[in-house]
């Protein structure tokens, strides 16, 4: 027996990302829900996507290289771990596969996308 597949997780390689709206349209397409790593996978038609906040994480960046030209060494900066997340859902996409996403995820959501 066949079964259908209804939920698509795409990882975020750079493979993947550059093909982005053509995953979301065949998706799409076919019924399946996709999550994403990724907000903007999310703006060109994916129904989800939870992640680590960009800005954040470029500026936690930013202090690292900062450290590093300041002359510390890189073996010596702690490990750092996202502490801001983002949770971005598209409400076209989930009517178009026929969700209906719960009203206390919408509201935790940090960006809907109609």
């Amino acid at each position: 027996m066949r079964q259908r597949i209804s939920t698509l997780l795409v990882a975020g390689d750079a493979y993947l990302t550059s093909r982005r709206g053509q995953i979301a349209a065949l998706a799409l397409r076919h019924g399946i829900a996709t999550g994403w790593g990724s907000r903007e996978s999310v703006e060109v038609g994916g129904l989800a996507s939870y992640a680590a906040n960009r800005p954040e994480a470029s500026r936690q960046f930013g202090i690292y290289v900062g450290r590093v030209l300041k002359g510390e060494k890189p073996a010596t900066l702690p490990v750092v771990q996202p502490t801001k997340f983002e949770m971005v859902i598209n409400l076209t996409t989930a009517k178009a596969l026929g969700l209906t996403i719960n009203r206390d995820l919408l509201f935790r959501a940090d960006e809907v996308i109609e």
